[in-house]
């Protein structure tokens, strides 16, 4: 994967990830207690609706966080070494993830 290649994918991913908080950002709300029309059960179900897209926030936001940190390599030519100990990624892991920062050694 060349780096333009890579920087595509990132910037895609990261309007993805956009688009998809954005679509989501109702689900995180507080949940309302409506003792006329949701009983209990429902409103256990509804909680843990909200913390489920809560935690898929947090993936998100994290992902996001990698994602920059990927680009920001990019642009001082740093991609594709390992954070840990300096050696190359080896490519088929940065095809699979071009955000990834260390290689499978120090992933470990």
């Amino acid at each position: 994967m060349t780096e333009d290649e890579a920087r595509q994918v990132l910037l895609a991913r990261r309007a993805e990830l956009t688009k998809e908080d954005a679509a989501n950002a109702d689900s995180r709300d507080t949940v309302e207690l409506q003792q006329d029309s949701v009983g209990r059960l429902s409103r256990m179900d509804a909680l843990q609706q909200q913390a489920m897209a809560q935690a898929t926030e947090r993936r998100r936001a994290a992902e996001g966080l990698r994602i920059k940190a990927a680009l920001e390599r990019l642009d001082e030519g740093e991609w594709g070494y390992c954070l840990g100990c300096g050696e190359e990624i080896a490519e088929a892991r940065l095809h699979h993830d071009p955000s990834i920062p260390t290689c499978i050694k120090c992933a470990a």
